[in-house]
């Protein structure tokens, strides 16, 4: 029975030891830590990555969207009712100025070239006769002045049928690029129904609206480029070759139209084109767009800022400007060199104690 007493006892004592040890263990840690360097920011404090506003350029730039043009565009088109008979093109196909294209049926035409020669011939016949009649004397010379009207007449009257034997025959009516067709010899054609496309792709052009703000900037001749989804970021370099002479009262916008160089015809008319115009680099105060938080139609960063046991996050109103490469722009509210949070915005509190543990790439001149 004493045995067993004293093995309780003993036991209890044990436990007792431990738990103090446990207890003294924990102190001497907290007295460890509160001793440690920077301890004291570190205390209930929001870790969070350090950047500094330094002053980076940014461009002055107008985007907007266009839709490419070829220097020269037409639907061919038939201004009558007829049958083709030949189609002189294939598809695809780059033809020259007046080139022929298709030719409609032309027998009427036909016959009336032959009556009007036939008639041009008798006519020159009778001249003929007259002249040499009159030269001796024999015949009046208002009998040759009659024979010389008759053989005009007969000339400008093969010139008619001519030129409608002309017209059955359709041509390009400039240098271009001939699109696809359906027709073939046999076909129907209606007076506006479309024969083929022709465009003329050597330049492009594109029309898109500019802002009136932006009138006294750009002149004629200014550079400007363009990306089409067809080919990534690959740019395509022009200029504006002219602006519209009207604002639209609506949009507040004149229209300017761009021209590009399109050398293999990479550019195709109806094309969306993304239009960037430069107007040149200012340098202004920027942030990460990770240190910049929005709030309705404002933003904020968190200036890190000495305090009584370490670093405070301050909240900050600033206007922002432009976004590029992942910079924003600060108009106002920092000033270049002052140090803000760089992350961890959404878990901050204003005022509270922060602890930097590392610092993201300055905000100042693109790397």
């Amino acid at each position: 029975m004493i045995k067993r007493h004293f093995f309780l006892v003993a036991a209890a004592v044990l436990l007792a030891l431990m738990v103090v040890a446990a207890v003294f263990k924990v102190i001497t840690s907290d007295d460890k830590s509160s001793q440690a360097p920077g301890a004291g920011a570190r205390h209930g404090g929001q870790q969070v990555s350090e950047a500094v506003v330094a002053v980076r350029p940014f461009s002055d730039q107008i985007r907007v969207l266009g839709v490419a043009r070829g220097q020269r565009s037409v639907n061919v088109t038939s201004s009558t009712t007829e049958l083709i008979t030949r189609v002189l093109f294939a598809d695809g196909q780059l033809v020259s100025a007046g080139a022929p294209l298709v030719e409609l049926q032309a027998r009427e035409e036909d016959a009336a070239i032959i009556e009007a020669r036939a008639n041009v011939n008798q006519a020159q016949r009778e001249y003929d006769r007259y002249k040499a009649l009159a030269d001796r004397g024999v015949a009046p010379q208002v009998m040759l002045e009659q024979a010389e009207t008759a053989l005009e007449t007969a000339r400008a009257s093969l010139e008619a049928a001519q030129a409608r034997r002309g017209d059955r025959v359709i041509r390009a009516p400039f240098a271009g690029r001939v699109g696809l067709t359906t027709v073939t010899p046999g076909t129907l054609i209606n007076p506006g129904a479309v024969i083929a496309t022709l465009d003329d792709t050597s330049t492009i052009r594109v029309d898109f609206p500019l802002p009136e703000r932006y009138l006294n900037l750009l002149r004629p001749g200014a550079p400007i480029t363009a990306t089409a989804d067809a080919y990534g970021d690959a740019p395509f370099q022009g200029r504006i070759a002219l602006i519209d002479t009207r604002v639209n009262e609506a949009t507040r916008a004149a229209t300017a139209r761009a021209e590009f160089p399109n050398p293999g015809g990479r550019i195709r008319p109806g094309m969306l084109l993304r239009v960037v115009v430069q107007q040149g680099q200012r340098q202004t105060p920027a942030a990460p767009e990770s240190a910049v938080q929005y709030e309705g139609a404002g933003a904020f960063v968190y200036r890190i800022a000495p305090g009584q046991n370490g670093s405070t996050a301050q909240r900050v109103e600033v206007e922002t400007g432009a976004v590029e490469n992942g910079f924003v722009e600060i108009l106002s509210g920092v000033e270049p060199g002052e140090r803000i949070v760089g992350s961890g915005l959404n878990r901050i509190q204003p005022g509270a104690p922060v602890s930097v543990v590392g610092a993201q790439r300055k905000s100042g001149a693109a790397q």
